[in-house]
């Protein structure tokens, strides 16, 4: 009897899961701007999707950026534009409406990113539901490394964590708590994560991991169109800082670096420092404290083949950021065969050292004149093949879509 009860209930699980893997899943995905300028989460979305779609999983997206900006009208996937929001807290009237009218049509909805308003519309719009006697997805929240307690403990940050402090005692910690499970990139972010504030008692954890498609193979469209958007580094080796100009990613602690070294003697190669910001205070900073060295080039956000030519051309890629939850542009860098100089506070480090993909240092000053000066001095043979083993080792986006297919195929058992 026992044989036979165990018999059917395989037989039932069986079952279900096959009805799953033939259902096409739905999730909705929320965040405030998929605007590529606006950095990794947007990315990562974009990253993602594909990979779902080949395994039954559709995907739609809702945020609030200008419906008729090309990110959205040229995009390949579903994506629900409300309109630009024009405020601090990106509040926006239409999405509250948005949400109640088609949360019922998807299988979960994540939220990616904190402290705006769109997780709170969410939350809210699925109490509301709830309350009427809905059948309400699984909410699921990716933090995108907003929960890691460098954001509360950084010098320059003391009012806004003040801000952060008081928006999780009246918002977040309900969204958080309310959630069917919290999405972790890696397991250092999901350790990060317990630090910073109390109460913090998620229904579950999920390291879920990340991932991106393999780059396109290397062409000579490519070289051109960064050397079009570069010509002060035409056919020269240089280094490659790919982000966002901003005081988290320790740009002035690599110019202040590569000057010092420069000065020393040592015949680094040109440091190409690439991405948006150029216009804010701190960019304007980084520019006038690199002007003492020509070798230092700023040719602003690069993207598609530019992009793509730059990761190919360098020699090294260098993030020294003081705080980086996973870091796309590390493992683009990685992708395409090229050794990463990181801070430890990339919390893809532990990944990347045990690949020996890179070199690690601590994100002060001395730490990253020490990541220049270790890579100069290396033995620079097998490195190429180091870093896309560790690529396909840790961060193909065809495994983290595999993770995310197992957790949606638990909701319908």
């Amino acid at each position: 009897m026992q044989i036979l009860l165990l018999i059917l209930i395989i037989n039932y699980i069986v079952k279900c899961r096959k009805n799953i893997k033939s259902k096409n899943l739905k999730v909705l995905r929320v965040i405030s701007s998929i605007n590529p300028t606006s950095g990794g989460p947007g990315q990562g979305i974009r990253n993602m999707i594909p990979a779902l779609e080949q395994l039954g999983i559709a995907n739609e997206v809702v945020c609030l950026d200008d419906t008729k900006a090309n990110f959205i009208t040229k995009s390949p996937f579903t994506i629900h534009a409300l309109g630009e929001a024009n405020n601090p807290w990106s509040y926006h009237p239409q999405l509250l409406p948005w949400l109640r009218e088609h949360l019922l049509r998807f299988d979960a909805v994540i939220v990616h990113g904190l402290w705006l308003y769109h997780g709170f519309a969410v939350y809210k719009a699925l109490k509301v539901l709830q309350k009427e006697g809905k059948q309400i997805p699984k909410m699921y929240v990716m933090p995108h490394g907003m929960l890691d307690p460098w954001f509360q403990r950084a010098e320059g940050r003391k009012l806004k964590a003040i801000r952060n402090w008081v928006y999780w005692k009246l918002v977040e910690q309900k969204v958080i708590h309310a959630a069917d499970g919290i999405l972790f990139t890696c397991e250092e972010e999901l350790r990060l994560a317990k630090e910073t504030f109390r109460p913090y008692a998620p229904r579950r954890e999920l390291n879920v991991g990340y991932g991106i498609q393999p780059p396109p193979p290397r062409s000579k469209e490519m070289e051109t169109a960064f050397y079009q958007q570069c010509p002060q580094i035409q056919y020269s080796p240089y280094l490659l800082f790919l982000s966002r100009i901003h005081v988290k990613k320790g740009v002035d602690l690599l110019i202040k670096a590569y000057l010092q070294l420069k000065k020393e003697g040592l015949a680094l190669p040109k440091l190409v420092v690439a991405g948006p910001g150029l216009e804010t205070t701190y960019g304007k900073e980084m520019v006038q404290l690199a002007s003492v060295d020509k070798d230092i080039v700023f040719p602003g956000m690069l993207s598609g083949d530019a992009k793509w030519g730059a990761f190919y051309g360098c020699e090294a890629f260098v993030l020294p950021s003081h705080q980086e939850n996973f870091g796309i542009a590390v493992v683009e860098a990685l992708a395409c065969g090229k050794i990463v100089l990181i801070s430890n506070q990339v919390n893809i480090w532990r990944e990347i050292d045990a690949g020996k993909a890179g070199i690690v240092e601590p994100d002060t000053q001395e730490g990253v004149v020490n990541l220049l000066k270790k890579w100069y001095k290396a033995e620079k043979v097998g490195l190429d093949e180091k870093a896309e083993t560790a690529f396909k080792q840790y961060f193909s986006v065809s495994e983290a879509a595999t993770k995310l297919q197992q957790l949606f195929m638990k909701i319908l058992i």
